[in-house]
């Protein structure tokens, strides 16, 4: 009998979206210019990744000439990050958060070798920052600051627009103005994102999280801020970014963002439910659990939940032996078996953070999974306990 699968790691990555597949055929085959040549193949190939630009700029309230493609979230933030502070000098101070994506925290974590000041500020049990933190970080020579829409492994959401309302107030009386940067990674195709309202000047997204291809990611930036490139080696991209343009992945970016943007309020509902009747069950099921940043403040399709007296990584494997494929955290951080960088600066405890998973729901997913899940999880949750001295200690 074949293996029943279950896919509940979407905030890692999604399937393509099979109208995206179909919409990105043409460009491997049919469209094959590169659009830095001027003859009709070229012309034909230029003229798909500006429309591109126009259909995403529309649907974030940006202009096209503020959109620019790269190759990823991870490279789009490492642009944002290291291009800004190129572009304008000094070796000034940086804030951020302990719960950002590695894409973001690695940079700084370099900055600071090479002279930079960072302050990264706490979060509270729900994963989100303190507005009074952030105003009393602020110093005279802040010249960037860096904070993720929604966190990837717990889903809290920070308050963009309310830090942007304090960085513009303090622009009004300073000489060096700060720069506010935002990795929408994980809002990006789930909630509705409009730069104007969150008022950042530099976005990053990545498509393969709202069903779109890998390789190809989004940097908004805001017009009038200068940016300086961080790799040499052509014009492309308004000379931001060089290297030939991939097409394909280009046009598939596109459709999937339109995609997701059509039914956001649909696919929030729709996850909300799944999430909302896994957390019931596992609750109902399965003792010595706690829920991770269970706040209202949280994108609506992940679930991190802590299994006390068991390691993550024991239950991932045994779940992934049963067909159900979920995380310990974030998927760039699988490789280490440290202790989640998010849950300890959430302060949760060691012993729950080691037990932790990440459920994360997506378009795809259906109550079957749900159902199947809770129909596997706590046996297996129960197995692992009973090879755990400290659990056979407790009964």
């Amino acid at each position: 009998m074949e293996q029943k699968r279950v896919y509940l790691d979407n905030s890692a990555t999604t399937k393509v979206a099979p109208e995206v597949i179909e919409t990105m055929q043409p460009y491997f085959g049919e469209i094959y210019g590169n659009p830095s040549s001027f003859h009709y193949f070229g012309r034909q190939a230029k003229t798909v990744i500006d429309k591109s630009r126009v259909e995403i700029a529309e649907l974030i309230n940006a202009c096209p000439e503020e959109i620019f493609f790269t190759g990823c979230g991870t490279e789009s933030d490492n642009i944002a990050i290291f291009g800004l502070l190129n572009a304008y000098g000094g070796k000034g101070h940086i804030i951020t958060t302990r719960i950002e994506h590695h894409a973001v925290l690695y940079p700084c974590r370099h900055l600071e070798e090479v002279g930079y000041e960072v302050t990264y500020l706490d979060v509270d049990k729900d994963g989100v920052i303190s507005i009074e933190d952030f105003k009393k970080a602020v110093r005279g020579n802040t010249i960037l600051v860096t904070i993720m829409h929604a966190n990837n492994e717990v889903g809290s959401i920070q308050p963009i627009e309310a830090i942007a309302d304090e960085i513009k107030k303090i622009n009004e009386n300073v000489k060096n103005k700060i720069y506010f940067h935002t990795d929408a990674v994980q809002t990006a195709g789930k909630l509705r994102l409009d730069v104007k309202k969150l008022d950042v000047d530099m976005l990053a997204m990545s498509a393969h999280k709202f069903n779109g291809p890998k390789g190809i990611g989004v940097l908004y930036v805001k017009k009038g801020v200068k940016i300086y490139p961080v790799m040499f080696g052509g014009h492309h991209e308004s000379g931001l970014r060089p290297g030939t343009e991939n097409i394909a992945s280009i046009v598939g970016c596109a459709k999937a963002f339109e995609i997701a943007n059509a039914a956001i309020k649909e696919n929030e509902k729709h996850t909300l439910h799944l999430r909302e009747k896994l957390k019931k069950g596992i609750l109902e099921t399965i003792p010595e659990v706690s829920i991770n940043a269970s706040g209202i403040r949280s994108v609506s399709n992940i679930l991190n939940v802590s299994f006390n007296y068991i390691e993550g990584e024991a239950l991932l494997l045994m779940l992934d032996m049963k067909g159900i494929a979920v995380s310990t955290g974030s998927a760039c951080a699988s490789g280490s078996s440290e202790t989640s960088h998010v849950l300890s600066s959430m302060r949760v405890d060691p012993v729950a953070a080691q037990g932790a998973i990440r459920f994360s729901f997506g378009h795809y997913n259906r109550e079957e999974d749900v159902d199947y899940v809770l129909e596997v999880l706590p046996k297996v949750v129960s197995d692992l306990r009973l090879m755990s001295p400290v659990w056979n200690q407790k009964q």
